[in-house]
């Protein structure tokens, strides 16, 4: 905390200064009754007042503007040193890397085992500390922790956050490994790494209040099976992979398909949270009403951190109505006439749940993987999940999306003729990594993902597609073009490849920020995406997260080396 006060003395002495300062120089405000007013109004009854000479007037006159011009400096100067101090304050304030020695790290290891009664609780086994190390989803160099807790409950993750507070060791939380940024890397040094797969319960239901209390380590998949088996007709409608749980859904600000529909995970599906902070401390940031004005929203501050500001331990979700669905597909000549199809569709008001892009090389993909149960038009292609109370409402959502995408040139409109060919034609989308991968037999793929303002998604598609192509990169290309956000996968088969995969990730990042966009739009910074984010975000923007982080976490024990980048060299030089 020492860190936050020093940042805030920054501003506050040099003000300081400032007030003690101007308050001793002289102003119009002073002069006036301490010198003239006196002067005029000293005669006595029945004398005429006497009247300053010429000379006395341009010699007040003078007093009064050095005063103001003094006055002014003086406050000019202890403003900017103030902004001076702060800069430099800011500059040499990045967050801490200084943590336990190797002993020191062995005697926090022992206290876990002691702390916990379940001896399989805490590991150090190679396997263990391997598989949460590294990952097969991505291409993040792979970093092992010095040691694997498996908490089950609120009070166990205190245990371990308290533990690593006294000997200064970092802790890395870790879910359900779906992440494709390296986000549950170990720093170099090593680390525990909180692995919260057995605090997966549903805590509690409430059908009439279409919530659900859970622990973080469920996968959403599960949640919303278990809702179905129970008959209660709602759901958690936020789909990334689906193997992912909903502590790390919540850390990574992640959406999914249904994201045109239902939004992301920044939007009020996470009602409250109970959180383990850096210090041990246990916070709920608000109770479970559906709305509140008190105070600003501080379950938002844990969307999105990854990790970096708490540990979450459990969490209330907002549940949807689940609705009948259909499911339809729609060929166009290019991903221009695709894309403005969508916003037409979308702005219609009509009922869609889905509309996913898949670009002529996916359709190509889908074929020659041959899970599909048709042969598919190799066209840049829509897939739409329509959704409505009634079969009547289904069949007019269709009849308008047809029209409109007729209108822009669309072919071969296909709509599913039972709910088994709905699931089959949504399986073709949802297979898109396996696919993919069947145009380059052996090779593997490096997924990444960005977005813009949809009606920008064509420029950047055919920027990248012609980049891709030019530089001899296999691709496919799948976007939730609803909201513009598109994902490709670039596919290598040796190190030159990767690299240049790699170069192409960074170019499509910085047309998607030319484009007003993001450098992702649901897969997280993690440490893939780091360096982008003071181009996209400003400066200011990201100090500000970094003085956050450091008012929490003045020893950034959490995840470090995630979400928050270093100071670009040039920034560093001009401070």
């Amino acid at each position: 905390m020492q860190l936050g006060s020093s940042y805030r003395t920054a501003f506050a002495g040099p003000a300081r200064r400032a007030q003690i300062l101007t308050r001793r120089a002289p102003s119009s405000q002073l002069l006036r009754p301490a010198t003239l007013t006196p002067r005029w109004n000293s005669s006595t009854a029945g004398e005429h007042p006497s009247r300053p000479s010429s000379g006395s007037n341009r010699r007040i006159m003078l007093a009064f503007a050095a005063g103001s011009i003094l006055s002014g400096a003086v406050a000019y100067y202890a403003a900017s040193q103030g902004i001076a101090d702060a800069e430099r304050n800011r500059a040499s304030a990045e967050l801490n890397n200084q943590y336990g020695s190797p002993e020191d790290f062995k005697r926090a290891i022992g206290e876990l085992r002691a702390a916990f009664e379940d001896e399989d609780a805490v590991t150090t086994d190679a396997a263990h500390l391997e598989e949460h190390g590294f990952s097969e989803n991505d291409y993040h160099p792979g970093s092992w922790p010095s040691v694997v807790v498996y908490p089950a409950s609120t009070e166990d993750v205190v245990k371990v956050v308290k533990t690593a507070v006294n000997y200064r060791m970092p802790v890395i939380p870790y879910s359900g490994a779906t992440s494709l940024e390296g986000h549950f890397r170990a720093p170099s040094v090593g680390g525990i790494c909180v692995d919260m797969s057995k605090m997966d319960r549903i805590i509690e239901i409430h059908e009439a209040d279409s919530d659900v209390i859970c622990q973080p380590g469920i996968r959403w998949m599960d949640l919303n099976e278990t809702l179905k088996k129970k008959g209660i007709p709602l759901f958690f409608p936020l789909d990334p992979a689906p193997g992912a749980t909903i502590g790390g859904m919540l850390s990574t600000g992640c959406s999914g398909t249904n994201a045109v529909r239902y939004g992301t995970a920044k939007a009020e599906w996470f009602l409250n949270a109970t959180v383990v902070l850096p210090s041990g401390e246990v916070i709920k940031t608000r109770r479970r009403a559906r709305k509140s004005s008190a105070g600003f929203d501080t379950t938002k501050l844990f969307i999105g951190a990854e990790g970096t500001l708490g540990i979450v331990t459990e969490v209330t979700l907002r549940l949807a109505p689940l609705l009948p669905t259909n499911v339809a597909v729609v060929q166009f000549p290019d991903v221009r006439k695709a894309t403005e199809a969508v916003i037409e569709i979308v702005n219609s008001g009509v009922g869609i749940q889905c509309v996913e892009l898949c670009d002529d090389q996916f359709m190509r993909a889908t074929n020659i993987y041959g899970m599909s149960s048709r042969k598919w038009p190799e066209k840049d292609s829509l897939f739409f999940k329509f959704q409505g109370p009634t079969p009547r409402a289904l069949q007019e959502t269709a009849d308008v999306v047809q029209k409109i995408a007729k209108k822009h040139g669309g072919t071969g409109f296909a709509l599913a003729r039972d709910e088994k060919e709905a699931n089959d034609l949504w399986m073709d989308r949802k297979n898109a990594l396996y696919s993919s991968l069947a145009i380059l037999p052996g090779a593997r793929g490096w997924s990444t993902d960005v977005c813009v303002p949809p009606s920008r998604l064509p420029d950047l598609v055919y920027a990248t597609k012609e980049d891709l192509e030019a530089h001899g990169i296999v691709n496919t290309i799948v976007g939730h073009v609803g909201d513009g956000n598109f994902h490709a996968l670039l596919l290598f088969q040796n190190e030159e490849e990767l690299q240049r995969a790699h170069d192409a990730v960074g170019r499509m990042v910085k047309r998607a920020i030319a484009l007003d966009g993001t450098c992702t739009g649901e897969h997280g910074v993690g440490i893939g995406k780091r360096e982008y984010l003071y181009e996209e975000l400003g400066e200011g923007t990201v100090e500000l997260m970094k003085t956050i982080k450091r008012a929490m976490d003045p020893l950034n024990l959490f995840n470090p080396g995630k979400l928050y980048p270093d100071r670009p060299k040039e920034t560093k030089e001009r401070a």
